[in-house]
């Protein structure tokens, strides 16, 4: 395994589109041709699927030094008012796009750290949401919750508005990773806050676990499953830690790299810490994630009714995603879109009465075919390969993968590319195969995190 992990760990996106950001095409795209492909596939799929939303909460009062997300870190609770009003405003101008109601199956609060804004503001601006929405049936409602400052009112008011799933994040209980990562948790605050959520019950309650943190070892990993799996959280994200010091604007250079575990010593984390998640019941679910076998998430997976979009793993899908707030990312299928990347100037812009995208990019015939290739492999770990209506290149990526065919981590079958079970840790690299936006323009300096 060591020999594969030399060769395949590179960098690499985690695909939650395609193309990814790096690889947007803003020549071809603009603000107007965002808002056709919105209506386009508001009208298409409205009625039958309904729409995701996502809002951006951005303010967090401490930084983590692990975390690429973008965020604003503040302890001035004076600006939650204003940035909600911003994000109702923001809704209103999507709202004027639709010509009926929109019927909301999907919605997330993520950040930042959503549970930075108390549980009255939070009502304020969901009711605001749901007064012009009809909401679908079976809805998937769910925020991030820090433990630290996640109180019960939040949870039962976030409850009270159809709230039933959470995801805490935990990372490590050690003390000196969480020292290292300005993320100082204890174990009885997160049994505090996921034993509130489950009296209250809240199902598909999630435990986010972050290997490769800097000093982290393989004990304090083992410590860490043993605490979580004490509280029995339904469903797990298991990430690798993705260091990218050089985007502008992350936390992570609170620690040096040299306290990072070496690339086999983080290979070891994941592959022991998968088989201790599997003997303790867990299920691997698609990349990164696990789940008991009564979680939707699971239950999806059988299915094969597993999505993956900006938002991650869900267990529903709609074709239309609104980002709502500060950098938040929308995607029509047709188009993506992401708004501006600062608290200042999306205020402005909404206030101005514009949807504050900033770049975007519309979707050739040739990225949808491969952006199904990749959600597949993403989601199902197969996908089928149809010769006659496909792209040249696409069929040179074919040929590549006979290389990791040889190497056990895919089986060919005619028009099938199966992901073995050997080959799932390198489910980004058997993706990579089909991004032809990258192939034809390897970037000459790191943007991705490595792939293992």
């Amino acid at each position: 395994m060591n020999s594969l992990i030399d060769k395949y760990n590179i960098p690499g996106p985690r695909y939650t589109s395609y193309p990814t950001v790096p690889y947007w095409d803003d020549s071809t795209f603009s603000p107007e041709k965002w808002t056709e492909s919105v209506i386009r596939t508001f009208k298409e799929t409205n009625a039958e699927e309904g729409i995701s939303i996502y809002i951006h909460l951005p303010f967090c009062e401490a930084l983590c030094t692990f975390c690429a997300c973008h965020k604003r870190i503040t302890k001035q609770h004076s600006v939650e008012i204003p940035y909600l009003e911003s994000v109702l405003k923001e809704w209103q101008l999507y709202l004027q796009l639709f010509d009926e109601k929109p019927k909301l199956k999907e919605l997330h609060l993520g950040g930042g750290t959503p549970t930075f804004f108390s549980p009255e503001n939070l009502k304020t601006l969901l009711e605001g949401i749901f007064e012009t929405v009809e909401i679908a049936e079976h809805p998937e409602f769910s925020f991030e919750g820090h433990p630290n400052n996640t109180t019960r009112k939040h949870l039962q008011t976030l409850y009270d508005l159809g709230f039933r799933r959470v995801s805490f994040g935990v990372q490590d209980y050690d003390p000196k990773v969480q020292k290292a990562i300005n993320r100082i948790q204890s174990f009885e605050k997160v049994k505090e806050v996921t034993e509130w959520a489950k009296e209250m019950g809240y199902r598909g309650i999630s435990h986010d676990l972050v290997f490769g943190l800097p000093h982290q070892t393989w004990e304090a990993m083992e410590n860490t499953i043993r605490k979580t799996m004490e509280l029995k959280p339904d469903r797990l994200a298991f990430y690798s830690y993705a260091h990218v010091p050089w985007v502008k604007g992350v936390g992570q250079r609170g620690f040096d790299e040299n306290d990072l575990p070496s690339g086999e010593e983080k290979r070891r984390l994941y592959e022991d810490g998968k088989k201790l998640l599997e003997e303790l019941g867990y299920i691997e679910v698609g990349m990164d994630h696990f789940s008991l076998e009564h979680d939707d998430l699971y239950q999806s997976l059988i299915q094969k009714k597993l999505h993956r979009n900006f938002m991650g793993y869900t267990s529903s899908k709609t074709q239309l995603m609104v980002g709502l707030g500060m950098s938040a990312i929308s995607d029509s299928w047709y188009a993506f879109a992401q708004n501006v990347k600062t608290v200042e100037e999306y205020q402005t812009i909404v206030e101005e009465g514009r949807i504050p995208v900033v770049k975007g990019h519309i979707l050739n015939e040739e990225d949808l075919v491969v952006r199904r290739h990749i959600l597949n492999l993403m989601c199902q770990l197969e996908t089928n390969f149809d010769h006659n209506n496909s792209f040249p290149e696409l069929e040179n990526a074919f040929e590549m993968l006979k290389e990791m065919e040889n190497d056990e981590l895919v089986e060919i079958h005619d028009n099938q590319i199966k992901i073995t079970e050997k080959g799932r840790a390198f489910t980004r690299n058997v993706a990579m195969v089909f991004d032809l936006r990258m192939m034809r323009n390897k970037p000459e300096t790191r943007i991705f995190s490595m792939t293992i």
